[in-house]
Parts: C-alpha cells; structure tokens; sequence
C-alpha cells in the first residue's frame, strides 16, 4: 500500500519491522502459552530490498530465555511477485515477556 513505502516507492523498513515483531510475537504467545508483550526490539539490519508485490516470509526462532522472558531472532525473506527469487531483506532480534491474567510478568515455563 502507498502508506507501506518510503519515498523513494520502495518497501518502508518500519513496515517491515511491525510484521516481523507480529511473527515473533505469535512464537511467544504459542510457545509461552499466553499473552507475551514486547518489551524490545534491537539488532536490524536491512540487506536487501523489498519490492511492492513481493510475498514477505518471516522466520522466527526462540535464541534465549529469561526468567520471564522469551527472545526471538527474526529474518524476513522477500520473493519476487512473479517468480521464485528470494531476497534476505531484514533481520532483527526482538524480546517479550510473558504475563499472566493480571498483566504481570510470570515465569516462563522450562521445555522438557
């Protein structure tokens, strides 16, 4: 959308950054079974450009995590509109904290 793109027409990288923490923040809710806020975000870089029409991917790993906290390295791939070309055009590291009923942060819970 015209809203999405800088001023140069190409893909805005706040546009970007906004689906990436989405995917980021689906893991974290999955994988804390429950509400997880972001508290911050850090480490982007941009290495390729996104094009309008192209599909966005966005791959999310959990790299750490804290008492109450899940961190999550995230990379968007773009592929070209009318073909299979991929491009790496960001990544980023985001982190979120679990909470609980009250809206206070909880443990998260150790995997097997």
């Amino acid at each position: 959308m015209p809203t999405d793109l800088n001023p140069y027409g190409g893909v805005f990288g706040g546009w970007l950054m906004s689906q990436m923490a989405l995917g980021a923040g689906s893991l974290a809710s999955r994988e804390g079974k429950g509400k997880a806020v972001l508290v911050s975000a850090s480490d982007f870089a941009f290495p390729g450009a996104m094009q309008v029409g192209d599909e966005l991917s966005v791959y999310c790993d959990i790299v750490a995590t804290g008492n109450t906290s899940l961190t999550i390295a995230a990379e968007a791939v773009a592929r070209e509109r009318n073909g299979e070309a991929e491009t790496k055009v960001a990544q980023g590291t985001f982190k979120f904290v679990l909470l609980d009923e009250n809206d206070r942060p909880r443990a998260v819970a150790k995997w097997a």
